[in-house]
């Protein structure tokens, strides 16, 4: 890859100050602090000959090395997409993600994507978490809305990425599935890996798996259906849907995992009739990151954001309530 390569000598005006911070005042070189952290934390920075850390204060006379590459090619697009910012900061945003939009591009998505979105509105994100997913940290389905954090620089990401694997980010769903629980709460902890019979799917399997836990409490009860807040112990792909279709419950409006037709046949003709004339209405899967809760990976402080269920969600549990 091609660099360039510039060295710094500190004047003493500067004595004390950190090095991300002074680096991003340097005329001429036209970095942002998100981006002096990126090149400190891949070791294209150097002191006197010696790695760094972006808390360093620099000193009169240090000679700094800054190599900066040249950025590589990318397809992704930044679009003119609305999208509701919950909170922002200098280093992380938290989203209300719509139903029927994709987190980040992929085959068959490479636009009109909440990364797309993001592009446009931040102008740069924390590449480590990947070429097509800057700034992602955790993932949302296409069909399931609500809350998601994305990080601006490579210290949110690699603090909120190292609290979600030490299991510290809170995720609340709420959820409307077909059927009852027995339970009014519980855990369902089973293993799940990828399908044998449908590799874009997922499915409960100790083939190839691993551990999976899901929390459960029953919100309300309905004549067919539960609406259930949900809390994650792990973090697999489709584990919701996976746990709930396994045990015979699949999420209302998941065509993938059986809660859009399948289950709805063995109702009585006019709870059936009902349910074929929710699911004209809800296009989407009855699933909603309703709450997130982290610490803040640069400050420390704990904050906590929530989402009201969206429209679609609320007259689907008004429609419900009335089949009593």
């Amino acid at each position: 890859m091609v660099s360039d390569t510039k060295t710094i000598k500190v004047k003493v005006t500067a004595d004390g100050v950190r090095i991300d911070k002074y680096l991003a005042s340097v005329t001429g070189l036209g970095l942002s602090r998100s981006k002096v952290e990126r090149l400190i934390t891949t070791g294209s920075v150097t002191v006197n000959g010696q790695p760094t850390a972006t808390k360093y204060q620099v000193q009169s006379g240090d000679n700094i090395t800054i190599t900066i590459p040249t950025p590589a090619p990318t397809e992704l697009m930044a679009e003119d997409i609305d999208i509701e910012i919950v909170y922002e900061d200098d280093h992380l945003a938290v989203v209300n993600k719509p139903a029927g939009m994709v987190t980040h591009p992929a085959a068959g998505n490479r636009t009109g994507t909440l990364v797309n979105a993001l592009l446009h509105r931040f102008g740069t994100l924390a590449e480590s978490s990947g070429m097509n997913r800057p700034g992602i940290v955790h993932r949302l389905d296409k069909s399931t809305s609500g809350l998601l954090v994305v990080a601006k620089t490579e210290t949110a990401f690699a603090g909120l990425q190292k609290a979600i694997q030490e299991r510290r980010v809170a995720r609340t769903y709420w959820a409307i599935i077909c059927g009852h629980m027995k339970e009014t709460e519980g855990t369902i902890d089973l293993p799940i890996g990828r399908s044998r019979s449908d590799r874009k799917k997922m499915s409960v399997t100790k083939t190839n798996s691993r551990e999976a836990q899901t929390h459960y409490r029953v919100v309300e009860r309905f004549r067919s259906y539960d609406l259930l807040e949900i809390t994650l112990g792990s973090g697999r792909t489709h584990q919701i849907r996976v746990h709930f279709s396994h045990l015979g419950h699949p999420v209302l409006g998941d065509a993938e995992y059986g809660g859009r037709d399948s289950w709805h046949r063995g109702l009585s003709t006019p709870d059936r009739l009902l349910s074929k004339k929710i699911l004209t209405d809800l296009t989407r899967q009855a699933l909603h990151a309703i709450r997130l809760e982290f610490d803040h990976p640069v400050t420390g402080k704990r904050i906590t954001f929530e989402a009201a269920l969206p429209e679609a969600l609320v007259a689907a549990v008004e429609r419900i309530r009335r089949q009593r």
